[in-house]
């Protein structure tokens, strides 16, 4: 009597669409760039390439041959004003590099400012509206997260050498202005109507990239 033929052994059998499925799903869980992050830089940039365009050449700005004591008070301040409105990308930038050496030259200061902004974008700032903020197994609402936020930069500013910091070096760097522009002779500097609106708005063009959309930009 013959024996019943072997059945073929079973293979395994892959479906697609559920690796898709499943490749997906774990593609998902990836983390991704906040798109107003990536606005908010690309603002940024912009902003800051539009105002530098406006930046007045260095050799002119520092010409000895354009320096003479001031007559009086208000020839100094009437010196002060035309300089400012045409050296005024250049003059922010003074102020710039007066407070960034005042925070590099203390180190532990620079990293606590750092550690506050790092915070606020992305505990606040860049955080979405339905992504509350969990610390030690409890919620936070956005009005705690945002009173947190402030009590710990009040703490970091004035409870630290911060604050301090920051104030002398916006005041050396408007010593220096307020100097070069009350000792510069303005006689040889051209500013005419377009360039003089345009330094009215200096600071809102430069500031534009706040109001970028997004979850609270």
């Amino acid at each position: 009597m013959a024996s019943a033929p072997t059945p073929p052994p079973l293979l395994p059998v892959t479906n697609p669409a559920a690796g898709l499925s499943t490749a997906a799903a774990a593609g998902s869980d990836a983390p991704i760039a906040t798109p107003a992050f990536r606005l908010f830089l690309s603002r940024l940039s912009e902003s800051a390439r539009r105002s530098l365009s406006d930046r007045r050449p260095w050799t002119e700005l520092i010409d000895r041959s354009a320096f003479s004591r001031p007559d009086s008070l208000s020839d100094a301040t009437s010196r002060l004003r035309r300089n400012l409105a045409y050296f005024r990308v250049n003059y922010a930038a003074v102020v710039a590099f007066a407070l960034g050496a005042s925070l590099l030259a203390h180190p532990v200061s620079l990293l606590i400012l750092l550690g506050v902004l790092t915070a606020w974008c992305f505990l606040y700032l860049f955080r979405g509206s339905d992504q509350p903020v969990v610390l030690f197994g409890r919620s936070f609402s956005d009005r705690e997260t945002l009173l947190g936020l402030v009590v710990a930069s009040l703490v970091a500013f004035f409870f630290t050498s911060v604050a301090s910091l920051i104030i002398s070096g916006l005041l050396v760097g408007g010593a220096i202005v307020a100097a070069h522009g009350a000792f510069r002779m303005p006689e040889d500097l051209f500013l005419d109507d377009a360039d003089a609106a345009s330094g009215n708005s200096a600071a809102q063009g430069l500031l534009s990239f706040l109001g970028a959309p997004g979850s609270r930009v």
